[in-house]
């Protein structure tokens, strides 16, 4: 999984602001949701840390928001625990990072698809969680997002490597919740549904045909409108705890067999 990704983390900015603002660390920053939610939390007054493997689109967003961008592999134990060495505070962490790769029947299955997809989804969100975990508890008033997706609590034909992935993350949070009943930490999840972003365009790799098929009749979500919903769960006062929220669009509902669309083409 490590092969062409960054194993070393480099700073492009200082990472401890001097201000008195929060601190808000967003992995998955480069783009989709990570990028909306940076710019968001932002707006809100955070001093956001805007961290992914990619550099060029973290520092031109950092230099956007007057945040900082640090470059990290969240899969990478060694380089998290350096991003986490970095930082004087952290009040908010928004684990975003993940992803899908390939669509295929379980009797089909790639298996570097799902290692991927596990080391993307489950160990990014350990290795971050765990790492900024002290630095959250110390603030007095910490809040862990996790953006697990709506394939965390149902199933769906061919897509069996993400669906686990994304079932096991949204169990290591809620696992967390409950171990933290007491410490001054909030856990929300946000489960989103259909949103167009580059995700399919990722998980096709760069095929934008089959990427565009995904949203084809359909008026899905935007990056924006999670972004949102992680900003009145970033806003809440401290006795407040949003458990789970799942977000579609008006044009999908859950089923037995997963999600059904209503595609108007």
């Amino acid at each position: 999984m490590r092969d062409g990704w960054k194993a070393a983390l480099s700073l492009v900015f200082m990472t401890t602001p001097s201000d008195s603002r929060r601190v808000a660390v967003v992995p998955g920053a480069s783009a989709g949701i990570g990028a909306a939610t940076a710019r968001t939390l932002a707006a809100q007054g955070f001093h956001v840390i805007c961290v992914a493997r990619r550099e060029g689109p973290i520092t031109a967003l950092a230099a956007e928001i007057d945040g900082t961008a640090i470059v990290a592999d969240v899969t990478d134990a060694t380089a998290v625990a350096a991003m986490a060495g970095r930082l004087d505070r952290v009040d908010v962490l928004v684990n975003n990072a993940g992803g899908a790769r390939g669509l295929e029947s379980v009797a089909d299955a790639d298996v570097e698809h799902w290692r991927w997809m596990w080391e993307a989804n489950v160990l990014g969100t350990l290795h971050v969680t765990r790492a900024l975990l002290p630095k959250l508890i110390e603030s007095g008033d910490g809040l862990i997002i996790t953006v697990t997706s709506i394939a965390a609590v149902e199933t769906y034909d061919n897509g069996a490597g993400y669906t686990t992935a994304k079932h096991a993350q949204g169990v290591l949070h809620r696992t967390l919740r409950s171990e933290l009943l007491g410490k001054p930490v909030r856990l929300t999840e946000v489960a989103p549904g259909m949103v167009k972003t580059d995700f399919s365009l990722r998980r096709f790799d760069g095929d934008a045909e089959r990427a565009d098929k995904v949203y084809q009749g359909v008026t899905p979500l935007v990056a924006e409108d999670i972004a949102d919903v992680i900003g009145f769960v970033a806003s809440r006062p401290s006795h407040v705890d949003l458990d789970l929220i799942v977000v579609r669009p008006r044009d999908q509902v859950s089923g037995a067999s997963g999600s059904r669309f209503n595609r108007t083409s």
